[in-house]
């Protein structure tokens, strides 16, 4: 039974570990998306080429 409560404790203290880790990562800018912006310029004349082809549907109140 003592196994168990070892082995639990150094789960959550691997755990406090990667929680950390991460913590850190986030505010250090690792998750910070540099490159999609700088290509996202190249595809706007795409995106409102395709919301100008959509056919509008009109309704008719009766």
């Amino acid at each position: 039974m003592s196994v168990i409560y070892l082995l639990i404790s150094i789960s959550i203290l691997i755990a406090i570990g990667f929680f950390i880790a991460f913590i850190r990562a986030v505010k250090t800018g690792q998750y910070d998306d540099d490159y999609t912006p700088s290509v996202r310029m190249l595809f706007d004349d795409e995106l409102i080429k395709t919301k100008a082809e959509k056919p509008k549907i009109e309704t008719t109140k009766k």
